[in-house]
């Protein structure tokens, strides 16, 4: 797994043994990319100045790229210890560290933001609704800016028949409320993932 573009491209990333993390496909990274760079409603110069947050970071591959391409700050939430070891070397071979903080902490159960981020990537174990109670839990703490880019990645089809297909959502908002969910910018499709974005809209007219 590499680093796909900017300062760092070509960068080798270590990824943990086992199956405590699923770091995202190269493929769905590099459309991910694309899209926050070339789409109408984000772009290079907002790339650059984002401050970021990869959730359920594992290899930290998002992030990393992110900082790669010129983003200003990215933090990084991962709760398993190899993973949080794993990512540290990370971030020293690709020297980014003075980008960059390290939190190891349940996503669910985040400290207290030291300040907002304004691109937020969710990329969880699939089928046990991390997506919900991680972005959640996030902007209770206070971590997710006004107008944040949400890019969640959701398992591609519902694991019963009793489950409803993923949709994005308002943070801010109980399950339940009568406020209609966001419009999403994008939907992609990658084999068994999916990957939504939204912006965050915490004032609902």
């Amino acid at each position: 797994m590499r680093i796909i573009a900017g300062a760092q491209r070509g960068r080798t990333l270590l990824a943990p043994k086992g199956a405590t993390t699923r770091p995202t496909s190269q493929r769905m990274r590099q459309a991910v990319f694309d899209m926050l760079m070339h789409a109408p409603w984000y772009g290079r110069e907002q790339l650059e100045q984002a401050i970021v947050l990869d959730a359920f970071a594992g290899t930290g591959a998002l992030g990393l790229e992110a900082l790669s391409r010129g983003a200003r700050f990215a933090t990084f939430m991962e709760s398993s210890r190899t993973g949080v070891n794993t990512l540290r070397d990370n971030l020293l071979s690709c020297k980014l560290s003075e980008r960059a903080r390290l939190r190891a902490c349940d996503v669910t159960r985040p400290p207290k933001a030291p300040k907002a981020h304004t691109l937020i990537f969710l990329d969880p174990p699939y089928h046990k609704g991390l997506v919900e109670k991680g972005l959640r839990a996030l902007s209770r703490a206070g971590w997710v800016a006004e107008g944040a880019l949400i890019v969640a990645e959701t398992e591609q089809a519902p694991q019963s028949e009793d489950d409803e297909p993923f949709e994005a959502f308002h943070a801010h908002l109980y399950p339940g409320n009568s406020a209609p969910p966001p419009v999403p910018l994008a939907q992609r499709s990658f084999g068994v993932g999916r990957i939504t974005i939204w912006h965050h809209t915490p004032h609902i007219s």
